[in-house]
């Protein structure tokens, strides 16, 4: 079965990379969002250490290798139309697991840099009780002083921001700021403040995710095996 949001704009075209257990088989799914010149190669590698046996994973590729052009802290019209084209990318996935029967509860949104803003950005604009978040290094976009307040629930979303404090592209300021407008949306969130860190993923991140996402998928089994559709 399609997705019936209708792609759009400069990504319409992405590539979607598949890897771990196959959609039609996985009792959950974690959609992987890479950061600003990487690729989706690149972000499959954190989703291989993260997430558990039995999830499929899935990896679209930006066309051009980012997201949109400015930084997230950009003025949101000037990232515009990239950014719109993007969120509807991650939504035409989100459906694509619902319609071959992956609730959102068993859907998870992982992404580095570029691509944490963008799945934090994600699911504020589009609440519901997903497995888990793990934004690595980024936050809700917008301008400083931008109002991040959201609209809708999260229904207790276990919500991870891991980040470098400084960092050269995502303010701390800006991650204990998206942090509490999620938690306020009813996330539950765990911020981890990494001193000093350069702009990567550490391993200490990745083991803190590892367990994010085998709680959040922990107990979970597929119910429809027969429903193809």
């Amino acid at each position: 079965m399609a997705a019936e949001t209708e792609l759009s704009g400069p990504h319409a075209g992405a590539e979607v990379i598949e890897a771990g257990t196959p959609l039609y088989e996985a009792h959950g799914a974690l959609i992987l969002l890479h950061g600003r010149g990487a690729s989706a190669t690149d972000i499959l590698r954190l989703g291989y250490e993260i997430a558990p046996e039995g999830v499929a994973l899935l990896a679209p590729q930006a066309v051009g290798h980012t997201w949109y052009p400015k930084s997230f802290l950009a003025p949101i019209q000037e990232n515009e139309p990239w950014l719109s084209s993007a969120l509807g990318l991650v939504a035409w996935l989100v459906e694509r697991c619902l319609a071959v029967g992956i609730p959102p509860e068993r859907l998870a949104v992982s992404g580095f840099s570029q691509g944490a803003c963008l799945s934090t950005e994600f699911v504020a604009r589009h609440p519901r009780r997903y497995a888990a978040v793990a934004a690595f290094t980024g936050g809700l976009i917008g301008p400083p002083g931008t109002d991040l307040h959201h609209e809708g629930r999260l229904d207790s979303t276990p919500v991870l921001f891991s980040s470098g404090d400084p960092d050269p592209h995502v303010p701390w300021a800006r991650v204990q700021e998206s942090a509490n407008e999620l938690e306020a949306m009813g996330a539950q969130v765990e911020v981890r403040q990494h001193v000093l860190r350069p702009h990567t993923v550490l391993p200490e991140e990745l083991k803190i995710g590892r367990e994010l996402m085998a709680r959040a998928f922990a107990g979970t089994r597929r119910l429809d095996a027969g429903n193809r559709g």
